[in-house]
């Protein structure tokens, strides 16, 4: 769980902000403590009024209001009973609890999160100090919880291999729900640069997208129908035109950041190449499925294209560390369909490097004093270490004892 807290001067403007979310379908408020009634009870300006009463008996204090948000991990199971008991808790534990307060759940990210409004004058119109108060209470908070509610922690966390966003699920959540999320999320992060490129970073997280047929009017008013994809790629359940999607997942959207995405992937084509260069010199031969695996390792999914009947005529690789795509081919030649899949084959068979026992009976050789070398093993060693791929991160590294009086020039990083 990650708790952010953010003071301000305006009570009404956090309470408009989550109740404009509301009204999009993109919120829904789950608990109001110190109001005597429920939530669904209260309108706008019965919320407003309490705070109010609240801030009125302080008029000198000028930052008076609190908008917290508590933001969890995919993973966390999380229905709204448990969202209220955390969200009381944590204001419990950060000394809010005699406080009136809202909490909102929001659905406008791919990961679960609250949304908190509250004051800090108490009844007696004193100010609550909440100075250095995510320091001092929140984390002590934070931690705690976790540990009650079986949480995903946020500390020690290598942001690089969580999942960034949940795989839409049939039947789970509302499926208008998950495609709004995943869409934005992916026109948001992601550098695409065609339509093609943008349908293969959905797929990646179970949303299938379609233009129509080219002769199709959907085709010619550059219309998008977004569903939910199977384990195979297949749509499945109701249909969404993207239009009905709040700012639209449309194909204007898409053409206008097509040229931008270009300049803005460039910088990590470079990055990119690196982790796939020692996974292709891995092998002399490879199957399809052991390259997409190891490829995965590195945050890099590794998409085929097919034509009508099944040939592979491109491929598409995902930087899902840098949220960027590229085709094979733009990477380079050595990138491009049909340099990859010659490699392809039935068995994996990986390149042979200096075998261990060959290396073993020269690089520990004990050389005495008065022990010479011939000039025809220095030649069939010089040999061996030439045709050994120091690239390959199973030999990085391994330090060659020098004959004496030679300087090592081999370096270490």
């Amino acid at each position: 769980m990650v708790a952010k807290i953010v003071s301000g001067k305006s009570i009404r403007g956090i309470l408009l902000y989550n109740q404009d979310k509301v009204v999009k379908g993109e919120a829904k408020g789950i608990l109001a403590s110190g109001f005597a009634t429920d939530i669904d009870r209260l309108n706008f300006h019965q919320r407003l009024y309490r705070f109010e009463q609240l801030t009125r008996l302080n008029e000198r204090t000028k930052t008076n209001a609190l908008h917290i948000s508590l933001n969890f991990h995919v993973e966390d199971k999380l229905d709204t009973a448990k969202l209220q008991l955390i969200a009381s808790e944590y204001m419990e534990k950060l000394g809010f609890g005699e406080q009136p307060f809202i909490a909102y759940e929001h659905f406008d990210a791919a990961h679960p999160h609250l949304h908190i409004a509250t004051v800090n004058i108490q009844r007696d119109g004193q100010r609550m100090d909440i100075h250095d108060i995510g320091k001092r209470l929140s984390e002590p908070a934070r931690k705690e919880l976790e540990v009650k509610f079986g949480l995903v922690k946020a500390e020690g966390r290598k942001l690089g291999n969580e999942p960034y966003l949940r795989a839409a699920e049939y039947g789970v959540l509302p499926t208008k729900k998950q495609l709004n999320n995943i869409t934005k999320a992916v026109m948001r992060d992601y550098a695409y640069t065609s339509f093609a490129e943008y349908r293969a970073v959905l797929a990646q997280f179970n949303v299938h997208v379609d233009r129509g047929f080219e002769d199709s009017v959907m085709f010619e008013k550059k219309g998008l129908v977004y569903s939910i994809a199977d384990d195979l790629g297949n749509p499945i359940g109701v249909p969404f035109k993207a239009s009905s999607f709040y700012r639209g997942a449309t194909m204007k959207e898409l053409d206008k950041s097509f040229e931008s995405n270009k300049q803005k992937r460039l910088a990590f084509k470079q990055s990119l190449k690196e982790r796939i260069d020692p996974v292709l010199d891995r092998f002399n031969v490879v199957k399809k499925d052991t390259l997409v695996k190891e490829l995965g390792k590195e945050q890099v999914a590794l998409v085929l294209r097919r034509n009508e009947v099944g040939l592979i005529y491109g491929l598409t690789f995902i930087d899902h560390k840098h949220r960027t795509v590229f085709n094979g081919s733009d990477l380079g030649k050595v990138y491009s369909a049909k340099a990859v899949t010659e490699r392809f084959g039935e068995k994996d068979m990986r390149k042979q490097y200096l075998k261990k026992e060959v290396s073993t009976g020269f690089l520990e050789r004990d050389l005495g004093q008065g022990d010479k070398w011939s000039k025809s093993e220095d030649s069939l060693l010089n040999g061996l270490l030439e045709k050994a791929d120091y690239d390959d991160p199973t030999v990085i590294g391994k330090k060659r004892k020098k004959r004496p009086g030679q300087e090592s020039s081999q370096q270490f990083s």
